[in-house]
């Protein structure tokens, strides 16, 4: 029988790519090896372990409870190792490098162009990789190593990760032209009572965010679930009812549009905080905290400090709606 000491990085890595996939041949694929290799280095680790860890036959393959143990264990390994081979290259030059990061949809379209510039400009060595999912999936892949830091809305969730604030980012009420609400300078909660609002489909974390300022206001969801904000934009335009959109987002969806916005009262306003996060253990923490004050910086620098939402007053809604019935315009 092997020794202890005989099991290797890539054996465990091998291990949790056949986790990963349920599949010993498409494992070997992901490991760009032979599936007979791949097989006789598990049976290697479990011969070394005196434990099954997968169960197989000729339909599937699981994961026996020993084994779940097991692959828990060999990936905090390899992420233990991914830091040790990302320290030493942070010694050479920690703005040198390639670092993956995830980055939610309700951020992607309207921050990295100024996260790409803000980073290029002050660190042209850096590269970085994006990854655009929900912060559901963002954190799992960051705590399994597979990203190494994430731009995401700060929920409860990041209690285990380290982090640096970049923008605080308010909610702004979206409606059609020509809404009753448009009226007004700015929304209060009892403004949106009993009005159907369109939301984002679960999986968002916009969504919750949104949800719950309308609890407070006691208003009603739309029958209608987005998987963008753009697809919000576009159906309120249509008519469809008022959603609520980060201020962030305005600029961009409100191109062709064609909407009214308007900000919340003081006492009703809502916001979410934009931040860059990664794990505590990252040899690169003062790397990335450093790259968060650059790109917070770059912001306020600018005007994308998101805190002033334009305010439009009511008699420059009267010149513009005069303006748009005026002689050879046309609506």
């Amino acid at each position: 029988m092997p020794a202890p000491n005989d099991l290797s990085i890539r054996q465990l890595q091998y291990l949790v790519a056949v986790a990963d996939t349920l599949g010993f041949h498409r494992a070997a694929e992901r490991c760009h090896v032979s599936q007979p290799s791949l097989s006789a280095q598990v049976q290697q680790v479990e011969d070394v372990l005196g434990l099954q860890i997968f169960e197989r036959d000729k339909r599937r393959v699981l994961v026996t409870p020993a084994g779940a143990d097991v692959i828990a264990r060999a990936r905090r390994v390899l992420v233990e190792v991914a830091d040790l081979l990302a320290s030493a290259g942070r010694a050479r030059d920690p703005f040198a490098a390639t670092f993956r990061f995830g980055v939610i949809p309700t951020v992607a379209p309207y921050l990295l162009p100024d996260v790409t510039r803000a980073w290029t400009q002050a660190h042209p060595a850096l590269r970085v990789v994006w990854r655009e999912e929900a912060t559901e999936h963002l954190l799992r892949h960051l705590a399994l190593g597979e990203l190494d830091g994430g731009l995401l809305a700060v929920v409860p969730e990041l209690h285990d990760l380290d982090s640096a604030e970049i923008v605080v980012d308010p909610f702004v009420v979206a409606m059609p032209r020509g809404h009753a609400l448009a009226s007004r300078d700015e929304v209060c909660l009892k403004d949106l009572e009993s009005l159907p609002v369109l939301l984002l489909d679960d999986g968002h974390c916009f969504r919750t965010q949104a949800l719950a300022l309308c609890t407070r206001a006691h208003a009603g969801e739309a029958d209608f679930r987005a998987t963008s904000l753009s697809t919000l934009a576009q159906m309120v335009s249509s008519g469809a009812g008022v959603t609520l959109l980060p201020a962030m987002a305005v600029a961009v969806e409100n191109r062709s549009a064609q909407l009214e916005i308007r900000a919340f009262t003081p006492a009703a306003a809502a916001s979410r905080t934009i931040a860059l996060v990664w794990r505590r253990s990252s040899p690169y923490a003062s790397t990335f905290e450093a790259l968060g004050g650059t790109l917070r910086q770059a912001l306020v620098g600018t005007g994308q400090s998101i805190e002033s939402l334009p305010r439009v007053r009511a008699s420059e809604r009267h010149q513009s709606r005069t303006s748009s019935k005026a002689p050879g315009k046309r609506r």
